[in-house]
Order: structure tokens, then C-alpha cells, then sequence
């Protein structure tokens, strides 16, 4: 480990895997507990069309995902706020959508998207000092919005006749947790990838909700779970030479697994006292 550190590009992507673990198990449990999981899947493919738009144009790949991500989710919410298509029908459109955009213009950009694996499978040790400062500024603003805002945000999202009753501004702030959600889902493809995105968002929370059922708790111990799993998924990933993205996931799977069957020998066993 102490030898890692000695390699710049392994300090980045150790910093930038707390940063991005930290972010995404907060956003995740957001999302977990408002059954978004479904909405973020939506987004992070919506993300390919502007990966392969960017390639076409030859910008920024990952400000072009932003857009369409953005523009996904807010698509998406527009939509089932006003009730003319259901909420998983659009989400199926704008998954399909930004697939099939993104396969159009990689195909019409010409020669080859080298980064492209990078994105779809993720690449933790391509992450740059510009990358560490995107993910750092989105961490603060994020735990920001949390701490002053949490108990609006608490309501708005589970008890929205009583939010419009009080008074608090129901669709702003389902607005900017959306925008929230897609940021995310953006900074942290480098991670983990298209591919693999959702697990990051949902299994941390899915472990978490075996010993914690209030929102706060689950999401520290989601935090918590977060940073341990991805902190071993590198270091396992720097010793064995293997993809950081797929053992990060099957870490977490594993960790479910066990935490799955160790909670259900416990309800057991006090079922059978």
C-alpha cells in the first residue's frame, strides 16, 4: 500500500474513490428509498448518447453525458409530474433513446473512441486532477444541500400533499434532486462505469437497510459500507491486476449476501425463542 502511494495516478484514484463513495451513497440512499433505482438506471444509459455525441463533435465526452443525463431526468420528471406518460414508460424511452444514440454517433465518429471502454466499464486509475476537483465540489454542495435543507427534502420526497399544504416548493426540489442525481451518475461513470453504475447506487443502501430503517442512519452506514467495499475493490484490483469495477461490485454483492443470510438466521432465531 505505502509503495502505491508513491505512484501519482494511484493517489487520484484513492482519493477520488472516497470522494465518489461518499456522494454516491448519499444520492444512493435518496434514491433507494424513493424507489428511483429504476430512474437512475434510465439516466446512466441516457448518459451513452451524450458520450457518443461528444466523441462525434469532439468535445468533452462527460460534459455532453452531463447534458443528456440533465436533460434525461428532467425529461423524465416533467413527464410524470404532469401525469401524461407513466414514470416507467418514460424511463424506458429515455434508456432506449440515449442507447440508440449513442450507438449512432460512436459509429458515425471517425476512427476509434479509445476511452470509450473506460466509460462503459469504468476506469478508476483515468481520473485526473480536474476529475478530483469536479467530484470534490459536487461532495460539498451535495452534503451542503443535505444539511440545510434535509427536513424539506424529507418531506417533499415521502409526503407531498403535506409539503404543497405547508406551503414548501414540491416541484423545485424535486427538480434539484433530480439534477443531483444526474450529476452524480456522471461524475461516477469513471468509476465503475455505464455498465456497472446502478450497483453502486443500490447495493450500499440494499446492505444498509438490513440494519438500519430510518433515513439518516441508512445513510451513514451506506457511507460507511461505501468507502470500505471501494477501498478494498482498489487495493484488491492494485495486488491481482483485475478491472477495479467489477470486484468493487462483486464486493458488494458478496457483502449483501452475507449481511442477507446473516439477518435472516437472526429473525430466526428469535422467531423460534
Amino acid at each position: 500500500m505505502v509503495e502505491l502511494l508513491e505512484y501519482g495516478f494511484f493517489r487520484n484514484a484513492l482519493v477520488g474513490i472516497l470522494l465518489i463513495s461518499v456522494s454516491a451513497a448519499i444520492i444512493g440512499t435518496y434514491i433507494v428509498t424513493r424507489r428511483l433505482v429504476s430512474l437512475s438506471g434510465g439516466v446512466t444509459h441516457a448518459c451513452f448518447g451524450g458520450l457518443g455525441l461528444g466523441y462525434y463533435l469532439g468535445v468533452s465526452p462527460i460534459a455532453m453525458a452531463a447534458v443528456f443525463a440533465v436533460g434525461a431526468s428532467m425529461t423524465v420528471e416533467w413527464l410524470s409530474a404532469r401525469r401524461q406518460v407513466r414514470e416507467d414508460s418514460a424511463i424506458a424511452a429515455v434508456w432506449a433513446l440515449g442507447m440508440a444514440m449513442g450507438v449512432l454517433f460512436v459509429f458515425m465518429t471517425p476512427g476509434n473512441a479509445p476511452e470509450l471502454n473506460s466509460f462503459l466499464f469504468g476506469n478508476i486509475l483515468t481520473i485526473c486532477a480536474a476529475d478530483l476537483w469536479a467530484f470534490a465540489i459536487y461532495t460539498v454542495v451535495l452534503i451542503a444541500v443535505f444539511a440545510i435543507f434535509y427536513r424539506t427534502i424529507i418531506i417533499c420526497a415521502f409526503d407531498k400533499d403535506f409539503a404543497r399544504v405547508t406551503g414548501l416548493p414540491v416541484k423545485t426540489v424535486s427538480y434539484v434532486m433530480t439534477v443531483l442525481v444526474a450529476v452524480c451518475i456522471v461524475l461516477t461513470i469513471r468509476l465503475v462505469g455505464i455498465m456497472m453504475l446502478m450497483s453502486m447506487l443500490a447495493l450500499p443502501q440494499m446492505i444498509a437497510e438490513r440494519f438500519a430503517h430510518r433515513f439518516i442512519p441508512m445513510m451513514l452506514l451506506s457511507v460507511v459500507i461505501s468507502v470500505v467495499t471501494c477501498l478494498a475493490g482498489l487495493l484488491m484490483s492494485a495486488g491481482t491486476d483485475v478491472p477495479c469495477s467489477a470486484i468493487i461490485v462483486i464486493i458488494q454483492v458478496v457483502t449483501y449476501v452475507v449481511c442477507h443470510l446473516v439477518h435472516t438466521l437472526r429473525l430466526g432465531g428469535h422467531k423460534g425463542q
